[in-house]
Order: C-alpha cells, then sequence, then structure tokens
C-alpha cells in the first residue's frame, strides 16, 4: 500500500514526496498556502507557494520582502515529482484547495471554504480526488446560512432604518474577507460608508484584483464629521468593539455579523444590537455537497466540529478520520491591528 501524500506532523501538514508543508504552523523551509488568513498564512517562512490573488494580502501581512510564488486557479507546477495546482476554494479574495498528484494518488487540501459565491472571489470548484482534507468549523447540522440576497437585504434594512433616525451603524466583521462581501453586497444609495483603519488597506487589495467596492471613508477623512456619520455604515474588526475609537460614533446601533450567531446566546455575550448570521465558512449542507462532490473515498477532517462530522462521513461508508491541527478562527487580535492614524476620539 502506498505512503500517506500527506501527513500530520508538529510543524503542519506535511508532503514528505515533495518535502514541503501545507499551511505550516511552524516555521518551515517550503510553505504551501491555501489563503492569507492568520491561522493559515504564518510569518517566518523560507519560501512560500500560494496563489495569484493571495499575494497583496500575504505581503501586506508578512512583509513586501516574502520570497512568494505564486499560480493562477488550475496552473500547475512540479516539486521533486509532486505535481502541484491551486483551485478556487470561494472562502476570501485568492483562496485556494491545494491538489497533489504523485505515484498514482490525487489529494486534496482544501485549507477553509465556503460554497455559496459571493461577488468577492472566484467562487468553489469541487475537484475530484481519492482523499480530500476538509475543514469543519461549522460542521453541526444546525449550521445552515442564510442565502446572500437574504442576507444583504437584512443587513441593508438595518442600516436604512438607523439612518432614518439619525444612529451611525456600526457592523463589526473581520476585517480580510467579511468586511469586503458586506462592501460589495451593501447598497451603497442607503449612505456613506466609513471603515476602521484595518480594514481600508485590505480594500485597496480587493480593488486591485477588480473586486468592486463602494467607495469608503476613514474617520479621519476632511469632511467625516458628526452630521455626516448619522447616515454611515462603519465596518470594523470585532476588536475594536469597547475601544476608545467607539466614542467616536455617539448614539450608534450595533450589530457582529459571524457564522456563530446561529447560536442564541452568542449576540448576547457579545453584547450588541443585532446579530447577522454570515460567514465565509462552508455551512452544514456545503460540508456535505463538497465532500460527496470530490468522489473522495477518504477524508481527513481539520478544525472545528470534528468528531461530528467524521461520525456522520462513516456512517456514509467513508473511511473518514481527523487530522490534530492549529488551524481555527482568524485572530481577532491579529486581524484588527489599527493603524497609526485610528487614535482615539478626543
Amino acid at each position: 500500500m502506498a505512503a500517506d501524500l500527506i501527513v500530520a506532523r508538529p510543524e503542519g501538514l506535511y508532503c514528505a514526496a515533495g518535502d514541503f508543508y501545507i499551511d505550516p504552523w511552524r516555521p518551515v523551509d517550503r510553505a504551501v498556502i491555501t489563503h492569507g488568513h492568520s491561522d493559515h498564512a504564518r510569518a517566518g517562512h523560507a519560501h512560500y507557494l500560494a496563489h495569484d490573488d493571495s499575494a497583496g494580502v500575504l505581503r501586506a501581512r508578512l512583509g513586501a520582502d516574502i520570497t512568494l510564488q505564486t499560480l493562477p486557479y488550475g496552473e500547475a507546477v512540479e516539486h521533486h515529482g509532486v505535481r502541484i495546482s491551486m483551485h478556487p476554494a470561494g472562502h476570501v479574495l485568492g483562496s485556494a484547495q491545494v491538489r497533489l498528484e504523485h505515484g498514482g494518488q490525487v489529494w486534496v487540501a482544501s485549507g477553509d471554504y465556503k460554497t455559496e459565491a459571493d461577488g468577492t472571489c472566484t467562487p468553489f470548484e469541487p475537484v475530484r480526488c481519492d482523499t480530500f482534507i476538509t475543514e469543519s468549523t461549522f460542521g453541526l447540522p444546525i449550521y445552515r446560512w442564510p442565502r446572500q440576497p437574504e442576507l444583504m437585504a437584512d443587513i441593508n434594512a438595518w442600516w436604512q432604518a438607523n439612518a432614518a433616525q439619525g444612529r451611525p451603524s456600526v457592523l463589526l466583521c473581520y476585517a480580510f474577507g467579511k468586511a469586503q462581501r458586506i462592501l460589495h453586497g451593501v447598497d451603497r444609495r442607503i449612505g456613506p460608508i466609513v471603515v476602521h483603519g484595518a480594514v481600508e488597506p485590505l480594500n485597496a487589495v480587493y480593488r486591485a484584483a477588480g473586486v468592486d467596492l463602494p467607495p469608503t471613508l476613514r474617520v479621519t477623512d476632511p469632511g467625516v464629521d458628526a452630521q455626516l456619520l448619522k447616515t454611515a455604515l462603519v465596518l470594523a474588526p470585532p476588536s475594536a468593539q469597547g475601544t476608545p475609537w467607539m466614542r467616536r460614533f455617539p448614539g450608534h446601533a450595533d450589530a457582529f455579523a459571524s457564522g456563530w450567531m446561529q447560536l442564541r446566546g452568542t449576540r448576547r455575550r457579545r453584547g450588541v444590537d443585532r446579530g447577522f448570521v454570515m460567514s465565509d465558512h462552508a455551512d452544514w449542507p456545503g460540508l456535505q455537497y463538497a465532500i460527496g462532490a470530490t468522489g473522495a473515498e477518504r477524508v481527513f477532517v481539520t478544525h472545528g466540529s470534528v468528531a461530528v462530522l467524521v461520525r456522520w462521513l462513516r456512517e456514509q461508508g467513508l473511511d473518514a478520520q481527523a487530522f490534530q491541527t492549529e488551524y481555527g478562527d482568524e485572530d481577532e487580535a491579529a486581524a484588527a491591528q489599527a493603524a497609526p492614524d485610528e487614535a482615539p476620539a478626543p
């Protein structure tokens, strides 16, 4: 029996035949990166391989001088006899599933993915393989996301109602991925849009990649005053909550956009007025669809509700087991590093 193409090591998921790692969490010589979220793309690797559209985010987050090689979707490179290609994951800009082919085996490491298109990144495409490595962040049957049009209609209605009352609408969301998805989908005619300093550099990366985003302002921009803010939508990372920066929006309504808003009690614990169920990960039906579409007979499950998904897959007759990893929700503190001009309001 042929050796597994990918195994779990203390540094991360390792391809011995090619002598490289996929999304390693400790420094290694060669790292293939599925996307730019901080739990998957870490500093310290000698050489990085990622999708073309991840370049801007990776250089912004890890340093402009990293040694980075990129590929478009579907184009392959060969390293030590292992054929490597990137395929759309639909998670965030530049997110990719990594397909490996060697010795008659085809493995796909999916990184993080979602199956509904959102207009800000190339939609998910199933990749046929023998063995599939899947996340299970929301791997419970209770997690079922609203469709994109319904979600955006709810956000627009909330913003419109607040604007009619002269209240700023502060929406907490991750700076990379969710913020741009909201910007792309909301009705920009309702009012001005203000973003936190952690969000705007990532907006620039999306715009450079050709993603349509509305004009955005920062609180320090000329003309951004109390009157303008009364009808504004304000996007900020979760760690901005409770900081002096929030004093700039007196009387504001606040909301949190996350898949965790599906759970009763989460909104209360976050201490916000509204919760919008929104995730850049697959929900339960999405996981079922994606795994089935690969045709894989072996499935390795990483981070999230691993035991539940493994049990369900075994009930479907698949050879399923867990990989222990250090992946998870993107670290809020890392996502919310304030830019120098995000000083507290006087």
